[in-house]
Parts: C-alpha cells; sequence; structure tokens
C-alpha cells in the first residue's frame, strides 16, 4: 500500500516532540496529513498548517467531534502525555480511551499508538504502566491494532550535563556501566510509525519495540568523547542521588530493560537509515562544553 491508497493519516499530539516526528516522517513520504489539536492558534499548529498539515480542533469533551475528525481516515495515530502523580495518570488513560472509543465508532481502519519500551512489563514506572493501560484498552477494541514502543530518546542527551575536566571528557548517569543502555532518535521514531501507518512496513505480532543503538555507560562516553576529539570517562551515579521518585523508577527499569533482547534488525528493515549514537552526536550539532579544570581547581 502506497500513501497514496491510504487516504488522510489523521495524528494526535502532532505538536508535541513524538507527534512531531510521526508528521514529518507522514509528510516526508507524500501523505496527506490531519492533525487534532488542542489549540488552532498555536505557533505550533500555525507552523504545522503552513506546511499543509490540516488542522482540527480537539476537546476531550466532545466525543461527537471526535469521531467526526476521524470519518474517512486511512490511519489514526496518537500518543499520550506522560503522567506522574495518580490525578494525572487517570486523566492520561481517560484521553487514550477516549481516542480509541472515537476510532472505534468512526471505524478507523488503522490504529498506531505510540507507547514506551517498557508498558508490556511490569516496569514501576507510573508513566510507562499507564500507557500499558491503553494498550490494554486498545487490545480490547477489536480495531486493528500496532504498537510503537520507543526507548530512550538520543535527544535526552542534549540534557545530560557532561563536562570536561582537565581535557577529559565526562559522562555521568544513575545507571550502572556495563549495562547497555537501549536508544532511539526521535526522527526514527516517527519514520518507523509513519511506515506503518502508510502500509509500508509490516509488524508482526502487532507491536515493536523502536531501538537503533544499545551501548554502555563507557561507550557512550566515548561517542561524546570521540566527536569532542578528547579521552572520555563514564562515571556511574548511584540511584540514591536522583531526587524525584519517577526518574529513579525509570533509571532502574532501563538497567533492567537490557535482560530484554533488543530488535535493532527488525527496526531497520523498516527504516534502514536510523541512526545509531555517533550519528545522531554528528547530526544534532553537539558541541564540547568548555573545561572546567575541576581537577585542577579541587587541587588548589
Amino acid at each position: 500500500m502506497t500513501s497514496q491508497d491510504s487516504g488522510t493519516v489523521v495524528v494526535f499530539g502532532a505538536t508535541g516532540q513524538q507527534g512531531g516526528a510521526v508528521v514529518d516522517g507522514l509528510l516526508a513520504r507524500g501523505a496527506r496529513v490531519r492533525a487534532l489539536v488542542r489549540t488552532p492558534e498555536s505557533d505550533k499548529a500555525r507552523a504545522l498548517a503552513a506546511r499543509g498539515v490540516e488542522l482540527t480542533a480537539f476537546r476531550i469533551d466532545d466525543p461527537a467531534a471526535q469521531v467526526a475528525a476521524l470519518e474517512a481516515a486511512g490511519a489514526f495515530s496518537f500518543m499520550t502525555p506522560d503522567s506522574s502523580s495518580p490525578a494525572e495518570i487517570e486523566d492520561e488513560v481517560r484521553l487514550g480511551a477516549a481516542l480509541v472509543d472515537a476510532a472505534v465508532a468512526a471505524r478507523v481502519p488503522h490504529v498506531v499508538f505510540n507507547s514506551v519500551s517498557g508498558a508490556e512489563h511490569d516496569s514501576g514506572v507510573a508513566h510507562f504502566a499507564s500507557k500499558g493501560r491503553v494498550e490494554e484498552y486498545l487490545r480490547q477494541s477489536g480495531l486493528r491494532v500496532t504498537v510503537v514502543r520507543p526507548t530512550a530518546f538520543m535527544e535526552s542527551f542534549s540534557f545530560v550535563p557532561l563536562t570536561v575536566e582537565d581535557g577529559e571528557l565526562v559522562l555521568k548517569m544513575p545507571f550502572p556501566d556495563g549495562v547497555g543502555l537501549k536508544l532511539v532518535a526521535l526522527k526514527d521514531i516517527g519514520n518507523v510509525a509513519a511506515a506503518i501507518l502508510l502500509g509500508l512496513a509490516n509488524v508482526p505480532g502487532g507491536a515493536i519495540e523502536v531501538v537503533a543503538d544499545q551501548l554502555t555507560g563507557s561507550e557512550i562516553a566515548a561517542a561524546f568523547g570521540a566527536r569532542a576529539g578528547l579521552p572520555a570517562r563514564y562515571e556511574a551515579r548511584p540511584l540514591s542521588d536522583v531526587s524525584d521518585v519517577e526518574d529513579r523508577a525509570m533509571f532502574r527499569w532501563f538497567a533492567q530493560a537490557s535482560a530484554y533482547p533488543a530488535d535493532l534488525a527488525a527496526v531497520r528493515e523498516i527504516e534502514p537509515a536510523v541512526w545509531d549514537l555517533p550519528e545522531w552526536i554528528r547530526c544534532s550539532g553537539w558541541t564540547a562544553p568548555a573545561d572546567s579544570g575541576r581537577r585542577d581547581q579541587r587541587a588548589g
């Protein structure tokens, strides 16, 4: 099936990171895209419209409008926001259920849900478990469903504090060394989802973990060091250093997830041009921070 055969693809979450990546992947393949947006007047929504995306206002308290927005859709892509508090979790699950109900009523032929790697396990992470509940609701809906489960975003390294100390690049994370961290770039999440939405890829079993690289802390540090032209080292921080309970649970799960083998070949079959971490570092424009000379400062 080609993008011309599949009709309009409706995307909820198009102004967010993952949804935006899905829209990018769809537009690159010539698809017609309709975005369900809460605020059509927002700058992000207007930017989508400028690229040829049709905007439709979305309200969670208006089921009839939701169904109308999904009618005649060739496929429907959605993701739910991360949540942490009990109230936010229930809101997330309620939103997911409302979108599923609308897809059922509109008889959408294929739904692709961007969940998260770990939602299918007892991860102990609240905003992973909430997506698992949406997955379960989808399974009971009778819809044709494909679940896309991204691993940790490479883009997170834009916010991880790498330092340069006496000419050595240093990476510190609350993650044990010697264990592989599963990683993927946002653009590859979008491209994989887009290919599935347009019928250009088949996913046996109806779910795929989207992972493009798996590296230990030392290997991650070395990749950044190579880009900077510096030696590098990794320091594993204890989980007790992480103040946020949800973040602590997430890093604990990342370490446990290495026990589940990553099927990089399955992802590359759908999107052969996925980025490994060195490629993401190069394409992201990352540059090394200034040398803090920290060890000299301590010695002095």
